[in-house]
């Protein structure tokens, strides 16, 4: 398969939309955590009540038209191979626990992927909406309206004084956990982060890695959402975090206007440097890649470099992913032949740029 055809299949076709502020969220998730009435939470049921759960959706869920969104496919965990459920949890469609815990787990996926509903993760239901640049609001709508959907066929377990019923307390009242997914290299750039974080964990918000807790913020991108579900509105949650969020966007513009007034020529050697090891290097590691996409990224959006696309960041950051390579190489590879694999099909992927912000035929690579 050429590296187009890669590319054009493997990218979520929500992640090449544009969204509002884009140069700094890169994306907004909402996701809803529910459990059926009468039934048993998944760590306690038994095989056959989690396979009926499965049965329920497929009958009344998958296949179907939801309005706005189309048909939603069923993808049963247990027919999947490791290296397909690894890219699900790459592109954030399922968590690592539905992949690699949940023995009778699914996932309702409609077709341009913005929407996914884990069956049988922690919770029997987890409705997650994703949207690209800075759409928490609109995220939500979604998943409340396919929470009434999936409300027409199924009991949730709810208390009038408590809230949704949840397997974990922390996520008992709402069961809504809002994140955003920004690239904040001028706050790391300018030492900020350190102090912002703590502030931020001081109003019930949370800092996570590129893929949630207990992952590293590779390439300057950080994910911040609630951590409090209970004696709260939806509307109030979502307003919170959105406020603080806003509040980041005007620091790191600030931040990058005072790198570019103060350290322009260094900025903008580090940023061609790394485009320089992006576009020659024949062995690169995930956390180096993550570096210099994140500073050829930032200098993308500060006018240094002009004939790459704003989302090659996005882009290439799932698809050097190990589960990503290896399913672009058709099989397995050793970390060692990752990191020249990941090389290759980053230098593969701005010759494929260049060819085309030149107007020249693209070639099979």
């Amino acid at each position: 398969m050429s590296l187009e055809r890669f590319i054009d299949k493997a990218i979520s076709s929500w992640m090449n939309q544009e969204g509002p502020e884009m140069d700094i969220v890169l994306s907004s998730r909402i996701r809803l955590a529910r459990n059926m009435e009468n039934s048993l939470f998944p760590a306690l049921a038994s095989n056959e009540e989690s396979k009926e759960v499965i049965q329920l959706f497929l009958t009344n869920f998958s296949n179907k038209k939801f309005p706005g969104i189309g048909e939603l496919e069923l993808l049963d965990m247990n027919e999947l191979q490791p290296v397909e459920k690894r890219v699900l949890v790459e592109k954030h469609l399922i968590s690592p626990h539905l992949a690699e815990d949940s023995p009778f787990g699914a996932c309702l996926l409609s077709e341009n992927e913005e929407i996914s509903i884990m069956i049988n993760e922690e919770d029997h239901i987890r409705i997650q909406c994703l949207y690209p640049g800075f759409q928490l609001e609109e995220a939500l709508k979604t998943a409340n309206e396919l929470d009434d959907w999936i409300e027409t066929s199924v009991d949730y377990a709810f208390d009038e004084r408590r809230g949704y019923l949840t397997s974990c307390p922390t996520n008992v009242g709402t069961g809504l956990r809002a994140s955003v997914m920004m690239h904040l290299p001028g706050l790391v750039l300018t030492q900020q982060m350190s102090r912002i974080i703590p502030a931020i964990n001081q109003l019930g918000l949370v800092v996570r890695g590129t893929y949630g807790e207990g992952s590293e913020a590779l390439g300057n991108i950080f994910q911040i959402s609630n951590q409090i579900t209970l004696g709260k509105t939806e509307e109030d949650i979502v307003g919170d975090l959105k406020s603080v969020v806003s509040q980041l966007i005007s620091q790191e513009r600030s931040a990058r206007d005072a790198l570019v007034k103060t350290s322009n020529i260094q900025l903008e050697d580090r940023v061609y440097r790394s485009y320089g090891i992006l576009a020659n290097s024949r062995i690169i590691e995930s956390k180096e890649a993550a570096k210099c996409l994140s500073d050829v990224r930032l200098g993308i959006d500060l006018g240094y470099i002009r004939d790459l696309s704003s989302n090659i960041l996005n882009e290439l950051m799932i698809l050097t992913q190990p589960g990503f390579l290896q399913l672009y190489s058709g099989g397995a590879l050793r970390p060692n032949e990752r990191d020249i694999r990941r090389a290759t099909l980053i230098r593969e992927r701005l010759k494929l740029e260049e060819k085309k912000t030149n107007g020249l035929e693209v070639d099979e690579i």
